[in-house]
Formats: C-alpha cells, sequence, structure tokens
C-alpha cells in the first residue's frame, strides 16, 4: 500500500469514526430523552449520557478543516463545489457543538434538556450534511 493509499485509509477510518461517534450520540440521546428522568446522575444511562455527549464534541471539532483535507487528498478535479458547502459543515458542526456543550456544561441533564437538544436544527442539520457528504465520498472510494 503505497504511503497516499494509506493516508487516505486512515482519513476514511477517521471520518468513519467522527460520524458513527455523532450519530450514536445522537441516537443515545433519543432513547435518553424517552426516560422522562429529571437528572443525569445516579443513573447508569446518565453518565453513558455524558460520554456519548463528550465523544460527540470531539468528533465535531474542527471537522469542516478536517473534511476539507480528506477531500484535498482525493485529489479532486476541482475544490470548488466542495469549498462552499464544506463551509456549511464547518458552520453546522461549530453550532451543533456549542449546543452540545451547553448540555454538558448542566449540573443536571433531564430527559427534556435532551429531547430538545435532539430537536435542535442544528444537531439535525450536521447528520443531514454528514449523510450527503459520505454519499459523495463513496464514489471517491469505489475509485479509489
Amino acid at each position: 500500500m503505497s504511503d497516499v493509499s494509506a493516508t487516505l485509509e486512515a482519513a476514511r477510518a477517521e471520518l468513519n469514526a467522527r460520524c458513527d461517534s455523532i450519530e450514536r450520540c445522537y441516537e443515545f440521546m433519543l432513547a435518553y430523552a424517552a426516560q422522562g428522568l429529571t437528572s443525569d446522575k445516579g443513573s447508569g444511562s446518565g453518565t453513558q449520557l455524558r460520554d456519548f455527549l463528550g465523544k460527540c464534541d470531539v468528533a465535531l471539532s474542527d471537522l469542516g478543516g478536517f473534511l476539507t483535507r480528506f477531500i484535498q487528498q482525493l485529489q479532486v478535479e476541482s475544490m470548488a463545489p466542495y469549498t462552499g458547502f464544506m463551509a456549511v459543515i464547518e458552520r453546522d458542526a461549530r453550532d451543533a457543538q456549542a449546543a452540545v456543550r451547553l448540555v454538558l456544561a448542566q449540573p443536571d441533564i433531564s430527559s427534556q434538556i435532551v429531547d430538545n437538544l435532539n430537536a435542535s436544527i442544528h444537531l439535525r442539520a450536521l447528520l443531514t450534511d454528514l449523510f450527503l457528504i459520505d454519499e459523495v465520498l463513496k464514489t471517491y472510494r469505489r475509485a479509489g
């Protein structure tokens, strides 16, 4: 495997890990919101919630920059169509991260807070962004 191939595979693995952390957090929050808890304290799911949110926070950090560097490594014909969308992803990731950090800063995280975070357009928009870019990048996985 060439250095370029190894670098691309590492980037693909990191992208998959980031997307997985964000999606798993969202899915866990759906279940957490349905529990009707007033606090995350004293429950196993509360501990898991903070863990999922923490991993999501890490995955959101510099997501647009990471994706831009990844796409540059693919040596696409033109970066122009990607540049604008990377700005969208970066903005949505930054906005979603701000909401995640707000929730993490609370001494008690209720199911209602999590339900509102799940409903946040920022997090939902980011997930949709990631689904779209993942499908676009699949064409390079097949070609590469």
